[in-house]
């Protein structure tokens, strides 16, 4: 096997997933923001209000698209012995998943939907204060960006990259976590099965210390801070160019609904 078909091993899985993904954490996030105004409308319009949409936002992406996530790390984890591959780090082992199909069946067989949302509970835990801090921190620095500059695609691309890199620092130990129970039975070296996510957490800094809570960080950052960047870019972008209302206008309109059915359903202080 050559090294660069190792390199791109669940690429699949992972393109297969981040469509419905984006699509669900974007809708989700619309949707979450009007109900919240619909049902407070008198809250703050400020970037709270996207933290928390953001939030919940990112936790209805992740549970409908979970076990791609699932079968996408356990392709990527997965190595074959292979005479002709010699990296040196690597511990040579069968193949246990030949695509995409055969990981979800193979996984369904053995746990059935229990084994397809194995390490779910610590994606929650994660993508909740990512999601929604990701929302919060584009949000408060586009706030911050005088009028004249708010649709320069630089600024959306540094506010986006900003928030991803915020967003992802606070969040990594769980994706450590996550991370390590999807695949624990793919590694050899695992001594004992990860349970809970706190009791996870505890058991990777007894045995491996604290800094793996962040191994691998840095380089996430290579992928997470320009994909957010890129992904908040394209979102506003798109929302221009299909000419959706602005976020003030489609918050007053809102509103305004909202008061207008108030004052449909009180009773008239008048009597006949």
């Amino acid at each position: 096997m050559h090294v660069d078909k190792l390199i791109f091993r669940g690429n699949g899985a992972s393109v297969a997933r981040i469509v419905p993904y984006a699509a669900l954490h974007y809708m989700a996030y619309e949707q979450y923001r009007r109900w919240i105004i619909q049902t407070f409308p008198d809250i703050g319009r400020g970037p709270v209000l996207d933290l928390v949409a953001g939030s919940f936002a990112g936790g209805t992406a992740v549970l409908f698209t979970y076990p791609l996530d699932l079968v996408r790390t356990k392709l990527a984890y997965q190595v074959v012995g292979s005479p002709k591959l010699n990296v040196k780090g690597l511990v040579n082992s069968e193949q246990v998943y030949r695509g995409i199909v055969d990981c979800f069946s193979k996984t369904y067989k053995e746990a059935g939907i229990r084994g397809l949302y194995r390490g779910v509970a610590p994606s929650l835990y994660g993508i909740f204060p990512y999601a929604g801090l990701k929302f919060y921190f584009y949000e408060e620095m586009k706030s911050r960006v005088p009028q004249e500059h708010k649709n320069d695609l630089v600024v959306k691309l540094v506010c986006g990259s900003i928030a991803g890199l915020m967003g992802q620092t606070f969040t990594y130990p769980l994706d450590v976590v996550r991370r390590q129970m999807q695949v624990q039975r793919l590694l050899s070296s695992n001594s004992g099965d990860l349970k809970g996510t706190m009791e996870s957490l505890v058991k990777i800094v007894h045995s491996q210390g604290w800094r793996q809570l962040f191994s691998g960080l840095s380089i996430n950052y290579l992928k997470v801070v320009p994909s957010v960047a890129i992904g908040f870019t394209v979102y506003d972008v798109m929302k221009s160019f299909l000419r959706v209302p602005s976020r003030d206008d489609s918050d007053e309109a809102t509103v305004e609904v909202v008061t207008n059915k108030r004052n449909t359903n009180q009773p008239s202080s008048l009597h006949s």
